[in-house]
């Protein structure tokens, strides 16, 4: 019994790629074309989805300086608080077909089916086909994906662009040219031009492989590497060099920064701070003004933090069977050679998964669940080969434990992620529970042919029918606004794991009116009231998840939401439009928004995304007027804190109280319009 126990203490040389077999291809077009009509299926129901990127599309679609910088607006004010690489797909697909939410929204999706793709083929080559096909529609079902391959945040073309770097390393592990190497690394440096440091939390286990299973000797290894290195540097550097050379006075303010830097944005509000807490500009407290625990308006940080109510249905249902399938092929692989491609690819993705999944527990600053769509193809690439390398080995015992174990853990996390929303399918997660109980079992015992393919199905059963009806769910609900999430609404406001104190009584809020409720069904009565019987139809705090995305219902938008003017409000802005540099200025990028793709003419954002940028100061702001520049301001009740956290009036706060003490304002359906040119 010891000897069957124990893991084996060799493995034979990594087998060379399966044959083509008459189902793979088959089986490939009906995964792709399935993954594709599935995106596509009610895609026009996201609207703009999140309309700060969508302006900028609309801006960079009709100025080709707006689309180098990712402005978010054709005259050029500022800009998003991203480098621009994820909107030029959608920007040159505006310029081909028009400004409209498809023309927007479908280059996300062939993003989302071609990451299906190349994640097959890059599991195949060390695997099979099996485990490519597998992993490939584990991915595509993964909540989080369904949402961020119909939605148009940078994270779609980010995910692409890591896989797409596991591949070339995959190449580079299999033959040692240095071709692949430099591919590697200028996928990851278009990484960085998508979604800036955030891509780099896969480097350490792509490096950790080749420097382990690289055919060449170690000093040609580390060469190749440093080749690596560089053609990340230049494949990212090009474009933030041409920023920062670019004289500042014609270019738009760098959006994010408090001193007009990209290489601030870089290392500061994107970057470190986003580890820290510590970022300047942001719209709450972080770092040192975090309460005892970590439970921040982000959440609380731990090791469990991607298993809480607010991350645990876009991503955890497979985190555990990925983490067992990991220590099952490590060990299967016993003593290979130095070169094995197995374990090489098992270190990658293995690393990958660690290494983000840890971060993204622990980091302080800013942080949102859709951010977990970077672990969907480290979890469907682990699940895929762990599946498939423990079935084929069930003859041993020890395997067939780690597969019970995996099955089982993965009961449990269906379970538990469908108790927080007991009144949405609630037969779905009786029957997972029933069914997984008896493929952990059957797991555990060796099972004639028939017996065993019944026991596989269960298995699959199991793993994959909770995220596919999250991804069903997701498919059939509208999205729009910042903070996205997948699947039910499950009683947690997207973004803050308790209510801030900026936000007491907000509607939509936790604790506040309408606010979404643990038993799956939103924050919004049917009508469209806030929850409250007999109360009248009114949105909730622009931004706030209703189970629709946190769409906003109308009027000037906020921080979270966008505006949605109505057409009186339109032909006032439209009206002799073109002669003004900006037809309106309103604080915040979700508010000026709306206008402008209502208007599809430049709206100014003062303050950026947050309403809390330098851009424009008061000074500045007072010359555009006396200029002509802007012909009406959007008034709101928001704006930013200043960047050093005191309790000076942001730039934003100061040209609002300054509008409102010389101009007239008027209401027009809800909205505050003061006419710039009357003083």
């Amino acid at each position: 019994m010891t000897a069957t126990l124990a893991p084996p203490t060799a493995a034979p040389a990594t087998p060379a790629p399966e044959r083509k077999t008459r189902w793979e291809y088959p089986a490939l077009a009906v995964l792709l074309l399935g993954t594709g009509i599935a995106y596509l299926c009610n895609l026009s129901a996201n609207g703009w989805a999140n309309s700060f990127y969508s302006a900028a599309v609309q801006a960079g679609s009709v100025s080709w300086k707006a689309f180098f910088f990712g402005s978010s607006d054709a005259a050029n004010s500022i800009t998003v608080d991203k480098p621009p690489a994820s909107l030029w797909l959608m920007e040159l697909s505006v310029r081909a077909f028009g400004l409209n939410s498809w023309s927007i929204l479908v280059p996300e999706v062939l993003l989302g089916v071609a990451s299906v793709a190349l994640l097959w083929a890059t599991v195949r080559r060390p695997f099979g086909p099996a485990a490519g096909l597998l992993a490939g529609l584990v991915l595509a079902v993964t909540p989080v994906a369904v949402l961020m391959f119909r939605f148009n945040n940078p994270d779609a073309l980010l995910v692409f662009l890591m896989v797409a770097a596991v591949w070339a390393m995959t190449r580079a592990i299999e033959d040692g040219r240095w071709r692949w190497l430099v591919l590697t690394g200028a996928f990851v440096g278009f990484g960085f031009l998508t979604k800036q440091l955030q891509v780099l939390l896969v480097v350490p286990p792509l490096a950790l492989a080749y420097l382990i299973a690289g055919p060449p000797k170690l000093g040609k290894r580390l060469l190749q590497l440093l080749a690596a290195g560089a053609a990340m540097v230049v494949a990212a550097g090009w474009w933030l060099l041409a920023v920062e050379l670019w004289p500042a006075s014609s270019r738009p303010w760098i959006g994010g920064s408090q001193n007009n830097s990209i290489l601030e944005l870089t290392l500061g509000y994107n970057g470190l701070g986003r580890l820290t807490g510590d970022e300047s500009g942001s719209v709450g407290p972080g770092g040192a003004d975090l309460p005892a625990g970590g439970n921040g308006m982000w959440g609380s940080t731990g090791i469990t933090r991607m298993f809480e109510a607010a991350q645990g249905g876009q991503i955890a249902w497979l985190i555990p069977a990925a983490l067992v399938a990991l220590v099952a092929g490590i060990l299967l692989r016993g003593k290979a050679a130095r070169t094995d491609r197995q374990r090489a690819s098992l270190i990658v993705w293995g690393g990958w998964l660690l290494v983000t999944g840890l971060t993204f527990s622990f980091m302080a600053g800013i942080f949102h669940q859709y951010y977990t769509v970077a672990l969907a193809p480290a979890v469907a690439a682990l699940v895929g080969i762990g599946a498939v390398q423990m079935w084929r080995e069930r003859h041993r015992l020890w395997v067939r434990l780690m597969l019970a174990l995996a099955v089982g853990l993965t009961t449990a996390t269906a379970w538990m992620l469908l108790s927080r929303s007991v009144h949405w399918v609630p037969w779905l997660r009786w029957t997972i529970l029933v069914v997984g109980i008896l493929a952990t079992i059957a797991a555990l015992v060796p099972a004639p042919r028939k017996l065993a393919i019944v026991s596989a199905l269960a298995i699959a059963f199991t793993g994959l029918a909770g995220p596919a009806a999250y991804a069903v769910d997701t498919l059939a609900t509208s999205h729009a606004g910042a903070i996205p999430s997948a699947g039910p609404n499950v009683g947690r406001f997207g973004m803050f794991g308790q209510r801030p104190p900026w936000a007491e009584g907000m509607n939509g809020m936790p604790g506040g009116p309408g606010a979404p409720q643990p038993d799956g069904r939103g924050g919004r009565t049917p009508n469209g009231g806030n929850g409250q019987p007999g109360m009248p139809p009114q949105g909730p705090m622009p931004g706030a998840p209703t189970g629709h995305g946190g769409e906003m219902m109308g009027g000037a938008g906020g921080l979270l939401g966008a505006s949605k003017p109505s057409d009186r409000v339109v032909a006032l802005l439209e009206q002799n439009g073109a002669a003004y540099t900006w037809v309106a200025a309103a604080t915040g990028s979700n508010s000026a928004a709306g206008f402008q793709l209502a208007t599809e003419l430049p709206v100014m954002p003062v303050g950026g995304f947050n309403g809390s940028d330098p851009s424009p100061t008061l000074a500045q702001f007072k010359d555009y007027v006396a200029q002509g520049k802007i012909h009406y301001f959007i008034g709101g009740e928001r704006g930013g804190r200043g960047g050093d956290r005191d309790s000076t009036p942001s730039y934003s706060s100061q040209i609002a109280q300054w509008v409102q003490e010389n101009f007239t304002a008027t209401e027009v359906d809800g909205v505050t319009l003061y006419d710039l040119t009357t003083h």
